[in-house]
């Protein structure tokens, strides 16, 4: 699996970082990875959410930052207040402690309900995604407005999320052509995922939906509006409708914490 733009990688050395999981990997002077998988599942991801939420908890002296991605955990530290070999020492104690591909997830997760556009102009490509898929029209929408999706990382550009898993009908290709842009609040499928974009960007996923939320506001508090772990659903609406709600950041959204 391909990292996400902007994750903190380092050359994947074999002898420091075997393909079985979870392993700790050095990712420079200052970073540690702990990787729970070498491909996306649902207990990777899992785990990757548990262990990064325990670390916060935990406040270890010298850990300055910690990210997750889909299926890993990336610690940055001070090396001159802490040394890796202590570091890794903590990690390995950490990740002996419990089950963490059965872990629970974090607190404090929430849950959107997002209004959204499938197909129209406003999402030009939900036809052959569905035929990929072999769903008609509006089994496809059914299909995804349907399922529950988790926040499983935030990445390639800031406060995009990638939800998942998808049922198993749209585990589909990514095109082997960029479609040139898709707007702010995009949403497109591929490989049982959908992504739901932050700013307009080049994609060779398939633009299915339309929303219209501002996921990262950089003015905010909190610049990302949602966050790893969250939990998605999407609401059907119409195009006007979907017009008036531009003017709210959230896109018409509500939000509620998962208890």
């Amino acid at each position: 699996m391909k990292p996400l733009a902007g994750a903190h990688v380092t050359q994947r050395d074999p002898k420091r970082c075997p393909p079985d999981g979870p392993v700790i990997c050095s990712a420079g002077v200052d970073g540690i990875l702990v990787r729970f998988a070498e491909t996306l599942s649902e207990a990777a991801n899992r785990a990757a959410l548990a262990f990064r939420a325990a670390i916060e908890a935990a406040g270890w002296a010298a850990v300055e930052e910690t990210s997750s991605s889909l299926v890993s955990v990336y610690l940055r530290f001070d090396p001159l207040h802490l040394d890796h070999v202590t570091l890794r020492g903590q990690i390995r104690g950490l990740l002996d402690s419990r089950d963490w591909y059965a872990a629970n997830l974090p607190d404090g997760r929430r849950l959107w309900r997002i209004p959204a556009v499938f197909g129209t102009d406003l999402a030009p490509q939900l036809a052959q995604a569905a035929t990929q898929a072999g769903l008609s029209e509006d089994t496809a929408i059914a299909s995804l407005t349907s399922t529950r999706l988790r926040v499983q990382t935030i990445g390639f550009a800031p406060g995009q999320p990638y939800l998942g898993t998808l049922p198993k009908a749209w585990d589909i290709p990514r095109q082997s052509q960029l479609t040139a842009r898709v707007p702010e609040g995009a949403i497109a499928v591929a490989i049982r995922q959908l992504v739901l974009f932050s700013v307009p960007t080049p994609t060779g996923w398939q633009h299915v939906g339309q929303t219209a939320m501002r996921l990262f506001q950089p003015d905010a508090d909190e610049p990302f509006l949602l966050r790893a772990g969250d939990e998605v659903q999407f609401v059907t609406t119409e195009p006007d409708t979907l017009d008036r709600l531009r003017r709210d950041p959230m896109g018409g959204a509500t939000v509620a914490v998962i208890r």
